[in-house]
C-alpha cells in the first residue's frame, strides 16, 4: 500500500543519521545501528553484521511502527488493534514457551524521517526481536534497511509495493503485492464489467500509485483494453478539475484512481461536479470509512480491490469479529478500531507468533528462518504461504461501493 516518492527521496540522507535520533517522543539510547547497502536487484546486504537482538529476559519484545496520526491514521489505528489482539491471544494461551510478548509501539506520524528514527530506536534501544510495520510502502522501504542490517525480521501487514521485500531476506509481508492487485483490477474491468476504455489519474508523488498504474496498464492492455488518458495530481492538491476536464474529454468507460482515501474522495466529488458519471476503480488504499468524509455519495457504483470483504463472513472472520468485541471491552481497549487493516495486523502478528514458537532460539536470526517456512497458515484474510521472495501468496477480492457501504463482488485467486 502507498509509497510517497518525494518523501522517500527527501529523507534518504537521514538513514545514516537514524541511529543518532529516535522517535519524536524519545531521546538518547543506543546509537550503534547502521543501515545496510543496496546491492543487485535492490537487495540489501548485511554489511553491519547485526546479531538479531537475542532475548533473555522474562518477556519478549516485539516492535511496531505505525502512522497513528496524520493522513493515514485510520489505517495505523486499525493495524495497531489487530497486532494487540493477536498478542493478547498469544499471551492468554501461555505466550511463547512460557514468556509473554511485550509490544513496543512507535508512532511515525506517516513521515519517512520519523520512521527511520522510530525503527532505529526499536532495533537499537528497545532491542526488539522483530518489527511489525508499516502500512505505507514508502515507510516500509525506509525502515527495511535498518531491520535488514540488524538481522531483525520485519513483517509488514499491508505494504503492497513490489520493492519492499526486495530490500533483503529479513523483510516479509502477509499481504499480496501490487503486480497481483493490478491483475485483479484489470481482470475485473475487462472480464466482469466488460469495459474497454480507461482513464488514469495517478498520484505523482506516490510510487504506490505510479507503480500500480504501470502494472495495471500492462495487464489491461494485454486483455485488450485501452488507456485513453493519463493524468496526475499531488496529494496536497485541493483543486482537481484540470486533470478531470482532460479525462472528461477523453470519454473513458471508467477512471482508474489508485491512491489514498482522502484524495480519492475529493477527486470523485469534483468529477461529479463537472458532469463525469462513469465509475472509478481504486486499490486497497480506499478501504476505510473515512473515504466517505470527502467522497459523500460521489463514489456510488465504483469499485476497488482489497484483501478481505468484511460483508461476507467466513468462519475465520466471524470468529475474529467476536474476538474483537471481547477485546474492546478489556481495560484500555475502548478505542479499538475495526476494519480490513485490523485483520492484516492480526494475521501479521499471529504468523510472527507461530514463527517464534518454532524458532530454535529466541533471536531475529532464528525467527527469520522460521518465518521463511510459513506455509498454508490459516489467517483471517485467508490461507497464507510465504514464497521464496518473502511475499504472501493469497487471493484478493473486489468490492463495490453501494451507498456508504462496501459490498463484495468477486474473489480472484493468485495467478
Amino acid at each position: 500500500m502507498k509509497l510517497n516518492r518525494r518523501r522517500l527521496l527527501a529523507s534518504l540522507g537521514l538513514t545514516l543519521l537514524g541511529a543518532l535520533a529516535f522517535g519524536c517522543n524519545n531521546t538518547g539510547g543506543d546509537t550503534s545501528a547502521t543501515t545496510g547497502t543496496t546491492g543487485k536487484a535492490g537487495t540489501v546486504s548485511n554489511t553491519g553484521g547485526g546479531n538479531g537482538n537475542p532475548q533473555s529476559g522474562d518477556t519478549i519484545k516485539v516492535g511496531a511502527y505505525l502512522s497513528l496520526t496524520g493522513s493515514e491514521a485510520d489505517f495505523g489505528k486499525q493495524t495497531r488493534t489487530g497486532i494487540l489482539m493477536a498478542i493478547d491471544k498469544i499471551n492468554t494461551a501461555g505466550g511463547i514457551n512460557g514468556k509473554k510478548i511485550e509490544a513496543v509501539i512507535e508512532n511515525d506520524e506517516g513521515d519517512a524521517g520519523k520512521t527511520a528514527n522510530a525503527v532505529t530506536k526499536l532495533v537499537s534501544q528497545d532491542k526488539v526481536v522483530s518489527v511489525l510495520g508499516e502500512i505505507a510502502s514508502s515507510l516500509s522501504l525506509r525502515a527495511a534497511p535498518i531491520c535488514q542490517n540488524a538481522k531483525v525480521p520485519m513483517v509488514t501487514p499491508s505494504s503492497t509495493n513490489v520493492d519492499v521485500t526486495k530490500q533483503g531476506d529479513y523483510i516479509f509481508r502477509v499481504c499480496f503485492i501490487d503486480s497481483f492487485q493490478a491483475y485483479v483490477q484489470a481482470k475485473f474491468i475487462a472480464e466482469t464489467l466488460k469495459l474497454k476504455k480507461v482513464a488514469f489519474m495517478l498520484d505523482s508523488q506516490s510510487a504506490y500509485s505510479q507503480g500500480l498504474g504501470k502494472e495495471f496498464k500492462e495487464q489491461f492492455t494485454k486483455m485488450g483494453g485501452q488507456v485513453v488518458a493519463e493524468t496526475s495530481y499531488s496529494p496536497n492538491d485541493t483543486d482537481f478539475k484540470g486533470p478531470l476536464t482532460s479525462i472528461k474529454t477523453a470519454n473513458p468507460d471508467i477512471i482508474y484512481l489508485p491512491g489514498y482515501y482522502k484524495s480519492a474522495g475529493a477527486i470523485a466529488t469534483q468529477a461529479r461536479e463537472i458532469g463525469i458519471t462513469v465509475p472509478f476503480m481504486g486499490g486497497d488504499g480506499w478501504d476505510v470509512p473515512a473515504l466517505f468524509t470527502s467522497a459523500g455519495t460521489s463514489l456510488e457504483g465504483s469499485y476497488f480491490s482489497d484483501h478481505i470483504a468484511l460483508d461476507r463472513p467466513t468462519p475465520a472472520l466471524t470468529a475474529f469479529q467476536q474476538e474483537f468485541e471481547t477485546f474492546k471491552t478489556k481495560p484500555g481497549n475502548a478505542d479499538a478500531s475495526f476494519g480490513a487493516l485490523t485483520t492484516l495486523g492480526y494475521d501479521a502478528m499471529m504468523i510472527l507468533g507461530e514463527a517464534m514458537k518454532k524458532a530454535k532460539t529466541m533471536d531475529g536470526i532464528a525467527i527469520h528462518e522460521a518465518l521463511a517456512q510459513t506455509k498454508d497458515f490459516a489467517g483471517v484474510t485467508g490461507s497464507i504461504t510465504i514464497d521464496a521472495e518473502r511475499n504472501a501468496k493469497k487471493s484478493a477480492v473486489v468490492v463495490k461501493i453501494v451507498g456508504k457501504e462496501f459490498k463484495w463482488q468477486a474473489d480472484v485467486l493468485p495467478q
